[in-house]
């Protein structure tokens, strides 16, 4: 079936798809996005994706680009019907709109909408079984990584490093050594006393709609849990970690940086957390995205 894209009120042909060359998008990365997981053509907290996106909107004063956010979400569950695809990932992305080059815009701009659908990425089974490995550098984005903007020069490098070096990702380090985040993920440890630590939100990082999740379930399932900074030398020591993103659901890290965590061997603590989530995802979409 042909691949289907919403561009500013236009559903076409993905190979056709475009936008103007002078899209801020373009020309400046002024822009934000959103991916969200769907199955059974149901997103998985979707209500929260477009919270984020709308938030990140609000933050750059991005105005909204279409006249509700019920319009908006008509359009996200239009374009994964037309495409005929029962699971995948859908793509958001909305720019401050088109002008002449200039640093500084114009007020009352439209903003441009595109919206895009990818197949389902599944779940690998040798990183859930065996673990992988992430290794620490210093964060060299902007300073509001809270916002979800499509200027990722940086996570490119960085997660293109990784993958050159052989490894699952890059955990960023702030000015005082502090891990915020991957550069496409969320980052967490078990500590030795099997408590699971996050950086807290703010800044320094993106929430991620799966951390939510994760946290969630969590605390309901008696896990401690803590919100706050933890170094690279912590998560060398950790008894496991692990790292989130929609995409990608959750993973075990069974290295940092080279240093084996615990027995090297993916722990208790992921494994029931794991359970947990991929139930979770069924209760809400009927689909299970893993089965032992």
């Amino acid at each position: 079936m042909m691949r289907i894209a919403y561009v500013n009120g236009r559903y076409v042909p993905h190979a056709d798809a475009a936008v103007s060359v002078e899209d801020r998008g373009y020309q400046f990365a002024d822009g934000v996005y959103e991916v969200a997981t769907f199955y059974n053509g149901i997103l998985v907290d979707g209500g929260l994706h477009i919270d984020r996106l709308l938030r990140s909107l609000s933050e750059l004063g991005i105005p909204q680009p279409l006249s509700s956010r019920a319009a908006l979400q008509h359009v996200i569950s239009e374009t994964i019907r037309r495409n005929g695809r029962a699971n995948g990932y859908i793509y958001v992305q909305v720019t401050r709109g088109v002008a002449s080059r200039d640093h500084v815009y114009k007020r009352g701009m439209r903003p441009s909408l595109v919206v895009t659908v990818s197949r389902e990425k599944k779940v690998q089974a040798k990183e859930i079984q065996n673990g992988t490995e992430v290794i620490t550098r210093p964060d060299i984005r902007w300073l509001r990584r809270d916002i979800k903007s499509i200027a990722l020069l940086p996570n490119v490098l960085l997660k293109n490093e990784a993958t050159v070096l052989g490894k699952r990702e890059i955990w960023l380090t702030d000015e005082n050594g502090y891990i915020c985040e991957g550069a496409v993920s969320n980052a967490y440890i078990i500590t030795k006393k099997g408590v699971l630590v996050t950086r807290e939100e703010g800044v320094h990082l993106l929430s991620g709609i799966v951390r939510h999740r994760v946290l969630a379930l969590a605390r309901e399932a008696g896990i401690k849990v803590e919100e706050r900074a933890f170094t690279a030398k912590e998560a060398e020591s950790a008894a496991e970690a692990f790292l989130s993103s929609s995409t990608g659901h959750i993973v075990p890290v069974v290295r940092v940086n080279d240093k084996q965590l615990g027995d090297g061997k993916v722990g208790a603590t992921f494994k029931q957390l794991f359970a947990l989530y991929v139930d979770s995802i069924e209760v809400d979409t009927g689909y299970r995205i893993w089965t032992v």
